[in-house]
């Protein structure tokens, strides 16, 4: 299991289409993947999971995932995030 975490810093946070980009790419890999914020944990692969949340801009959040591809893919969705979701 690895997990990173991220501040997120583009306008919206993790809303309708910052979110979907992050699903895809989070589908994109074979491990399960979650978000965690605060005590929260959802699955990074389900879109009302992700809006239930409530990302703003300025929240923590950690990105988990346990799988064969793993850290690749913590690697791909912090730069997501951190490219602000190419805005």
């Amino acid at each position: 299991m690895v997990s990173k975490e991220i501040v997120v810093q583009n306008q919206v946070g993790l809303h309708a289409r910052p979110a979907t980009f992050f699903i895809q790419k989070a589908n994109e890999f074979t491990s399960s993947i979650w978000i965690s914020k605060e005590e929260r944990k959802v699955n990074a692969k389900s879109l009302l999971g992700v809006l239930s949340l409530g990302v703003t801009r300025g929240t923590a959040i950690t990105i988990i995932a346990d799988g064969t591809d793993e850290e690749e893919a913590v690697k791909e969705l912090e730069k997501l995030v951190q490219s602000n979701f190419e805005e």
